[in-house]
């Protein structure tokens, strides 16, 4: 089936409409940024870079690591805009450009988005590595999409509804699984976490500024849900729409952040690029092992 103009939009050049990127700039293991300013410093480790470009929040690089090819992209805040880069990357990898068609041989890429978190278990100490093994997506973007359910870990869903007094004007949540093959990279450097993707910084992650919360205990009612040998660690805004939608499109993804931020303690730690920097230099040891 031939996949028409309006559907997938590819610039005169013929790159990805938004990203910008060539299907040839592309590698199958990707480092997923949300601040471009971040892609500079995972580029800066390369041994090599081959091609970079940048178009709005999307900037990118591709290069070797370890001889094994690399690219890392930013994405900008939001599952809003991880719905255009997955499908993007996706479709740079799975779609001819040329004939619109879907390759008949399917190419699975490995993604880790690195970024950071606010904590909210005690025992998790500012500057963790938290790997979401489980990513709770508050922002309803999978929903939109068919079979939802056959990716998601629907007791969990029912048990957290019920927990939490979850408001009847919120989007359902979804429940999704990280690829195993990521977690096993990661396991013995970072912490379990079963992480909420919020929709937003302040409200959806319950922050009180000038207005008051639809769900008052949230908080407290997150940090004290326990289901199937999980507890909700952190918060961040992006994780469950990649979890989600790489699980459909058939990659292997995941999300391991930096704890900045502790919720439960009430402390920050606002001078935490070093330590990204350490996690930027682990994701690239581990996605290229």
């Amino acid at each position: 089936m031939r996949i028409p103009e309006s559907e997938l939009i590819i610039n005169e050049d013929g790159s990805a409409f938004h990203i910008h990127m060539l299907p040839g700039d592309l590698a199958d293991n990707v480092i997923l940024v949300g601040d471009p300013g971040r892609v500079a410093m995972v580029k800066n480790l390369f041994d090599t870079i081959e091609r970079e470009g940048a178009s709005r929040e999307f900037c990118w690089a591709t290069g070797i690591f370890n001889d094994k090819r690399i690219t890392v992209l930013s994405t900008g805040i939001g599952t809003d805009n991880i719905d255009i880069v997955m499908t993007e990357l996706d479709a740079l990898a799975n779609i001819d450009f040329e004939t619109r068609e879907v390759k008949p041989e399917h190419r699975t890429l490995d993604i880790l988005r690195i970024g950071t978190c606010g904590a909210i278990q005690p025992e998790i100490p500012l500057g963790a590595f938290i790997f979401s093994h489980i990513s709770v997506g508050c922002d309803g973007l999978l929903n939109w999409y068919d079979n939802r359910d056959s990716i998601a870990l629907l007791d969990f869903e029912e048990a957290f509804k019920k927990h939490v007094h979850w408001d009847k004007h919120l989007p359902d949540p979804y429940f999704v699984r990280a690829s195993q093959k990521l977690i096993d990279r990661f396991a013995d450097c970072t912490v379990k976490g079963m992480t909420i993707s919020a929709s937003g910084f302040y409200g959806p992650q319950g922050r009180v500024v000038r207005q008051g919360l639809a769900m008052p205990n949230m908080l407290e009612d997150f940090e004290s849900f326990e289901f199937g040998g999980y507890k909700i660690t952190n918060f961040e805004m992006e994780g469950s729409a990649l979890a989600g939608m790489a699980a459909k499109l058939g990659h292997n993804a995941g999300t391991v952040c930096c704890a900045i931020a502790h919720r439960y303690l009430k402390d920050a730690n606002t001078n935490y690029k070093a330590r990204v920097a350490e996690l930027a230099a682990v994701a690239l040891q581990r996605m290229t092992q």
